[in-house]
């Protein structure tokens, strides 16, 4: 979940310009960051700190860490350095025998500064170095480290990175007299659309103007430059207070250019995606967390069609899922990294199901593993919490589902999302009323199901308040009883559903403060549409602007939530 980065250049470039670079992927993970040009070294914990100092460098790798093993302290955080200080890495992944690797290194008289798995990595190339050449060593590397890695390596004496990859993603960016190594596209995008993407058990030799792949052999391969679109928004919050709200605000802005997408660039994809569907015997989707979410209203709506479908969770689904040759699995995933979600899709490869997905960065691992990929362009997410990604999400499986005969209009679904926003004032109210609550529970039923899930995540990743999702038929069933007086419960109420309304009856008459979310039955937040379709988009950016207020309430670090991170390339 960590982000890494390795600069090296003809021309020589400040430690700001590293840092900015080091900026862009910050979302990867804030507990610490980290800086080596062969003279310095910077690690620090906290967010991205960007240094004053004039220095200038031609050569440089930088590191901003998610914790995994070990605590958040400056001797963890990354980069970390062999005993001699000759190597010197970055590394995101997990190295899981890193304490066999560890033990051996210890006997041979290395000494340790850190918890981290990672520092191993450091030790391992010094010791090989003694009999081999780096290149042998990263052959050995590839071949006797067990896990997922993405290192990057300086060896004091030469003006090159070495890079190494397995599971955990990479890329190469091709600029202008610069070559650029990162954990995605974004590191660069704004500077080239030409990149070289890294598969599992490559290594490289990357130099100023110069770059040589090989495979885990060490035999030299060639790859294709590949050129990429990246629809990326203004990573500045200008005259937004954070960039959740910011990007909530965008989402008229990137349902249109979706939707418009899928009449132009993406028209082709979108209908071999809607064929593969068809041709298939059984519908299984995967995702995890709000992705998740997303795709269990895809479920919802391609069941109104009478088509059946699944959902199941990436970390569970080998558990769960029954796959062969005619099943097809789509992934839904805004990273494309996620690894509950790639090592599922390996399970589904064996079995030998077609994969197609549903992805926001384009070339990313689960887009390059698919038949078939739409992109979501939803442009950059900066902040952890998905918003947008959501939404664009939702639009695409209500397109698809259209295609299979469900009712809606999708032209109007911007406005109606204006509309929604329109109402930020009422549920700023609300949120103030609430924000200081411990539990808030959240009901739906049939659509508003997920929507409450979804909602309920939110409120506990951003407001840090516990949140229940749940269906409204289960609340009998246990959950009353944690019901009291007081307890702010949120009715999704979709059409005319007298069943979830009476469901929000059952607990006011417990005393819990009932906030009614409805489109055509008396509610505090009237949801602009007649369409049950678009309530499940409309609901959940209700429950955006919701815990954006109620964090701001509670002075909270909404962009950047504590422990979470934006891809989580880990287990």
């Amino acid at each position: 979940m960590c982000g890494i980065i390795g600069l090296i250049s003809e021309q020589e470039f400040t430690l700001k310009e590293a840092f900015m670079k080091l900026k862009k992927l910050e979302y990867r993970g804030y507990d610490s960051f980290g800086y080596y040009d062969t003279e310095i070294l910077i690690k620090k914990t906290g967010h991205i700190d960007i240094p004053r100092k004039n220095k200038k460098s031609k050569i440089a790798i930088l590191h901003t860490r998610w914790a995994t093993h070990g605590g958040v302290t400056d001797y963890n955080a990354h980069p970390h350095q062999s005993c001699d200080k000759n190597i010197t890495i970055v590394h995101n992944g997990i190295i899981e025998n890193y304490q066999e690797l560890k033990d051996d290194l210890i006997k041979r008289g290395h000494k340790f500064r850190s918890e981290t798995d990672s520092e191993v990595v450091a030790h391992y190339f010094e010791e090989k170095l003694k009999t081999k050449s780096i290149k042998e060593s990263c052959v050995d590397f590839i071949n006797e480290i067990k896990g997922t890695f993405a290192v990057l390596l300086i060896k004091k004496d030469e003006n090159r990175i070495y890079a190494l990859k397995r599971d955990s993603p990479l890329v190469l960016g091709i600029c202008n007299n610069k070559n650029i190594l990162a954990s995605d596209i974004y590191a660069f995008s704004d500077i080239s659309d030409e990149a070289i993407f890294f598969e599992n058990d490559e290594f490289a030799i990357v130099e100023k103007d110069n770059y040589m792949f090989f495979d885990q052999h060490g035999k030299k391969i060639n790859k294709k430059i590949q050129k990429f679109l990246w629809e990326q928004e203004e990573s500045e919050k200008k005259k937004f207070r954070h960039y959740m709200i910011k990007e909530i605000m965008e989402e008229p802005k990137v349902v249109k250019r979706l939707l418009f997408s899928f009449k132009t660039e993406q028209k082709s994809n979108f209908n071999k995606f809607i064929e593969l569907i068809k041709k298939s015997k059984k519908i299984l989707f995967i995702a995890a967390g709000t992705s998740y979410h997303a795709s269990l209203l895809g479920v919802y709506y391609l069941h109104e069609c009478g088509i059946e479908a699944q959902t199941l969770i990436a970390s569970e689904f080998r558990h769960f899922a029954t796959i062969d040759k005619e099943t097809i699995v789509i992934a839904v995933t805004q990273s494309g990294e996620t690894m509950d979600v790639i090592d599922g899709l390996k399970y589904a490869q064996k079995k030998r199901a077609k994969i197609i997905s549903i992805v926001n960065v384009p070339y990313s691992t689960i887009q390059r593993m698919s038949e078939v990929s739409l992109n979501i362009l939803a442009g950059q997410e900066v902040c952890v919490a998905a918003t947008k990604s959501f939404v664009n999400q939702v639009t695409i499986l209500l397109a698809i589902a259209k295609e299979f005969g469900f009712k809606i209009n999708l032209d109007t679904l911007a406005p109606r999302i204006e509309s929604m926003l329109k109402q930020e004032n009422k549920i700023k109210k609300i949120a103030a009323e609430i924000y200081m609550k411990n539990d808030i529970y959240v009901l739906g039923r049939g659509l508003s199901y997920p929507v409450a899930r979804e909602v309920a995540l939110k409120i506990k990743e951003i407001s840090y308040i516990h949140a229940e999702g749940m269906m409204g038929g289960e609340l009998k069933h246990g959950t009353i009883a944690l019901i009291e007086k007081g307890t702010p419960v949120i009715a999704l109420i979709s059409n005319k559903d007298y069943d979830m309304l009476s469901n929000a009856k059952e607990v006011e008459a417990r005393g819990a403060n009932v906030i009614k979310v409805a489109n055509e039955l008396n509610g505090d937040i009237n949801v602009p549409t007649s369409n049950d379709g678009k309530f499940g988009v409309l609901a959940a950016i209700f429950g955006q602007l919701l815990t954006y207020h109620m964090a701001l309430e509670r002075n909270l670090p909404i962009d950047k939530p504590r422990n979470l991170a934006k891809s989580v390339t880990v287990k």
